[in-house]
């Protein structure tokens, strides 16, 4: 059964439609992803559907008995009352009544009015409402009592959810819901909502959370939406063969219209045999090629790569840094060297940016230190997006005052061109920075770091409001970079394809460092979790022996670290490059001619007596780790 249907939408805003003629419907049960580039209406289409935006044409209809609930991408600020006041305002005017009764609200109804009140929630057999909004904060991992103004974002956003959900909505319409969410929530909201027995209309970025909700998905593009009865991967596949069908049609369609226009222009007795039907047949082809909506396009971008930096990137020993009394980080170490790809991940809040801001020397901690390696150059994406000046032009904020050049690599281009690489018309790069959206923001801000040479990236929730294409790209750039990358994202899927090791904010100021990809970290943290949670059983008293029966085993040898992992791996090709140049200048001196240059002579003798001693310490080296390698 269709729980809505949407007829024949069409939205514009002064100036060509947003969308035309949309058309679709939602099922009891479905799980919809609605996905499109940034800008192409999506949460304006949501709107029309909760009724907060009235479209141009069309209609929006709910099966009856049945009503959708709305969870906004932006957090509203003028929100009063605690958590339970919140969530409670999800019923209605029971809702009011309940919290009117059970507060003894004086203030706003006389004695009177409350014994009302309390008549009104026994006929209308009310009272079980009160529970249920219990349960559901209990669900949701809240505080009844605290003021919804002195959560995290994070936290607000599950409260405004519970305020929805204790509505019973047959429809949930969520645009963007992970957003402000770290890692565990977003895990917590896919796991409720995967029990949830209601439909869903929901936007968002997040790929992995995409994959695991979706049961169907509507791409809305260049005005149109198309449905795609499959999981993600599966429409990928089919929208790329779908493209190069549509591109292939359009190519001959526009040699069909050439050749009509060629006929056209030829001269009278050329066209004696011309026929007004003819003449009305390209005019039909006009207008369909004048319809036909152009392809957004993809950004195009590359980074400006520098020369190499040290094999060391940076080393920090025993740092720690405290903020009003509680520790952020407790006497950290780490060295990255060059290359390395590190995920930095924990909760909202716990410190990640501190740490960064630390690593790059921006921040000095309370105690340690942190040593940069040699020519480094880099390029820092702050999540608060500090470069950008707000009242300067996209322009301006790329190439200066009075400037309309860049410089990328080696190539000097235009501005307006480069900004084109990143989808900004030449009208919106002549807008200020203030007029544009999240998404946009980003892309200006990767432009913008894109710019400058660098052999260490630096990205602070790059990933945030970006659509699906561009996270793509972004991906494939990083992959391609041969620096070190240190990144923040609670995007999982953009972890997992750009990382290869972590540091784990594990609480109380504690980190740690992890190899491998998010969802092998995940099983193991979990099991830790399990095995700290699981209650302890007391183990019988052995019978102590009058003598030892064998001596005391020796200390077990320490687990390789990462580090040491890494450079375990790598000591082989160093002890085999060191055998190959202690063989090439041996042949050397074993050449009569080669010591007519004493000099040679004298370096070459120098430098083999360095090799026997990195040689002979690099072995030591290989053994001792290898050692250790099954420990």
């Amino acid at each position: 059964m269709a729980l809505l249907a949407v007829r024949n939408l069409s939205l514009k805003f002064g100036g060509p439609s947003l969308f035309d003629d949309v058309t679709f419907q939602v099922e009891a049960g479905e799980r919809v992803c609605l996905i499109g580039r940034n800008g192409a209406g999506k949460s304006s289409l949501l709107k029309i559907i909760t009724g907060t935006l009235e479209p141009d044409a069309g209609e929006v209809a709910i099966a009856r008995g049945s009503h959708a609930a709305f969870l906004s991408q932006e957090v509203p600020d003028a929100i009063a009352g605690t958590v339970r006041d919140v969530v409670l305002s999800g019923l209605g005017e029971a809702g009011e009544k309940i919290r009117a009764y059970e507060t003894h609200d004086t203030e706003n109804y006389s004695e009177a009015e409350l014994d009302a009140i309390f008549h009104w929630l026994e006929n209308n057999s009310a009272w079980s409402l009160s529970s249920e909004v219990d349960a559901m904060i209990s669900k949701i991992g809240a505080v009844p009592d605290l003021p919804f103004s002195s959560l995290s974002a994070g936290m607000k956003r599950r409260v405004l959810l519970a305020r929805e959900l204790v509505s019973k909505p047959d429809i949930l319409v969520l645009d963007e819901p992970t957003n402000h969410l770290d890692i565990d929530a977003i895990e917590w909201l896919e796991e409720f909502l995967l029990s949830w027995q209601g439909a869903i209309l929901f936007v968002t970025h997040d790929r992995r959370f995409l994959k695991k909700i979706s049961t169907r998905i509507l791409d809305l593009e260049g005005g149109i939406i198309t449905s795609w009865d499959c999981d993600y991967d599966t429409y990928l596949t089919r929208r790329e063969e779908l493209n190069a069908s549509i591109a292939a049609n359009n190519a001959e369609f526009d040699k069909l219209l050439a050749r009509e226009e060629a006929w056209l222009r030829q001269g009278v007795k050329a066209r004696r045999c011309r026929n007004e039907g003819r003449v009305r047949e390209l005019k039909k082809l006009r207008e369909i090629r004048a319809a036909r909506r152009a392809s957004v396009g993809n950004v195009r971008a590359t980074i400006s790569e520098g020369e190499k930096s040290g094999a060391k990137v940076l080393v920090a020993e025993n740092i720690s840094q405290t903020w009003n009394g509680v520790p952020a980080i407790r006497d950290f170490s780490t060295t990255i060297m060059r290359g390395d790809r590190v995920g930095i991940i924990g909760p909202n809040g716990i410190g990640k940016t501190t740490l960064l801001k630390i690593l790059l020397g921006q921040l000095t901690p309370d105690s340690g230190t942190v040593t940069h390696g040699t020519n480094l150059q880099i390029a820092y994406f702050d999540q608060l997006r500090s470069q950008l000046k707000e009242d300067k032009t996209l322009i301006e904020n790329l190439a200066g005052e009075g400037a309309d050049t860049v410089v990328v690599g080696r190539q000097t281009r235009h501005v307006i061109s480069y900004l084109g690489d990143f989808l900004f018309t030449p009208d919106r790069a002549r807008s200020t920075v203030s007029m544009l959206s999240g998404g946009e923001r980003n892309r200006l801000l990767l432009a913008k770091i894109f710019l400058k040479t660098a052999n260490v990236l630096v990205l602070d929730e790059p990933t945030n409001d970006l659509d699906l294409e561009t996270l793509d790209l972004l991906e494939e750039l990083l992959g391609n970079f041969d620096g070190t990358v240190l990144l923040v994202t609670h995007d999982r899927q953009f972890l997992d394809n750009v990382t290869t090791s972590y540091i784990v904010f594990e609480g109380d100021g504690n980190l740690r460092e992890f190899v491998g990809d998010y969802d092998a970290w995940r099983k193991e943290h979990l099991a830790d979790v399990a095995a700290k949670s699981a209650p302890k059983t007391e183990k019988p008293k052995a019978e102590v022996p009058a003598e030892p029966v064998s001596p005391k085993n020796p200390p077990s040898k320490k687990k390789l670290s990462y580090k040491e992992t890494r450079e375990l791996e790598a000591l082989p090709q160093q002890i085999e490059d060191l055998e190959n140049e202690q063989k090439t200048l041996a042949e050397k001196l074993n050449d009569p001619d080669f010591y007519r240059d004493p000099v040679a002579v004298q370096a070459t003798n120098t430098r083999l007596a360095e090799i026997d001693e990195a040689l002979l310490i690099a072995l030591e080296r290989w053994e001792e780790l290898e050692s250790r390698k099954g420990a």
